[in-house]
């Protein structure tokens, strides 16, 4: 039985956490019990989680390893080590962290304990050299601003081309031409065990930041708090990992060795320990066409 429907507190700052003055962090979540199915993969998991967007001031220092690319294909520019060079999990990391973002908001709420203006933090990853994005939905809903920052330190103003809120995707487009992209794979063809990665910037503060892990399952449901509205909504078909997620990293990609990118980083749980979820790449792929045929 899942617990109570309970609201977190806002604009809590996070002890012992090194931070810019003034800069401080809150979960938009709403914490429940995690009620876990065993077995295979295919089992659906009933779970109240919690959004992984922080609201905290983005760093414009992440930068990401050394190296550079050119349509998903990997060019070193030196550095690193002979061991780190042969590690799949850095050569993934190197190939995709040029492309992945950090998106700040700006939304005003009207009532309630966080009335006034809301600064969010999400993340989210470039899949067209012309400025298309994709995050989740709940990163950028109801902002009145959207400001996209590169892994390079280049900061542009976003906005959202389109949203679908039903399958917590969107598509936030910049202005800008041969920016680096994320190399596309097919969530489809993942097995359950692999090492995957997430990227992104956990509590708005680290930028870029690499966590690996294992994908725990596929074909898992949960049901997710929204700590602004109220609502509880319904996704299903998600891939499960124990990647630390955090928030802020909503919209991030989690990759596969191979540096495809398999899912988009959506909620963690509340309760529990390495179980974090995200939206398989193929669910994306309507909106992520519609976006540049409406261009």
């Amino acid at each position: 039985m899942q617990q109570p429907f309970t609201l977190p507190q806002t604009n809590q700052t996070l002890p012992d956490m090194p931070r810019r003055a003034g800069a401080r962090q809150s979960i938009r979540a709403v914490l429940a019990a995690a009620i876990l199915s065993a077995g295979v993969a295919s089992v659906s998991t009933a779970a109240l989680v919690e959004r992984t967007l922080a609201t905290a001031s983005p760093s414009a220092t992440g930068t990401p390893a050394a190296a550079a690319t050119t349509n998903g294909s990997l060019t070193s520019t030196g550095g690193g080590t002979a061991a780190a060079a042969g590690d799949p999990v850095v050569a993934a990391a190197t190939a995709t962290s040029p492309a992945v973002v950090t998106i700040a908001t700006t939304s005003s709420a009207q009532s309630g304990p966080s009335a006034g203006q809301i600064s969010g933090i999400g993340s989210g990853f470039l899949y067209s050299a012309d400025g298309w994005i994709l995050t989740n939905a709940h990163v950028v809903e109801g902002a009145s601003s959207v400001t996209v920052t590169l892994a390079d330190g280049r900061t542009f103003t976003g906005r959202v081309a389109t949203s679908d809120t039903s399958a917590d995707l969107a598509v936030v487009k910049i202005d800008g031409s041969g920016l680096p992209t994320a190399t596309i794979g097919s969530s489809s063809s993942a097995s359950v065990g692999e090492t995957v990665i997430a990227i992104g910037s956990p509590l708005g503060s680290y930028s870029g930041s690499v966590t690996s892990g294992v994908l725990s399952a596929t074909g898992r449901s949960i049901s997710v708090g929204d700590a602004q509205t109220r609502n509880v909504e319904n996704l299903s078909g998600l891939l499960q990992t124990d990647a630390a997620i955090n928030p802020g990293n909503s919209g991030g990609p989690l990759v596969d060795l191979s540096g495809r990118v398999i899912g988009i980083v959506t909620a963690s749980s509340g309760s529990a320990e390495g179980i974090g979820f995200a939206i398989p790449i193929d669910a994306a792929s309507s909106i992520m066409a519609q976006a540049l045929q409406a261009a």
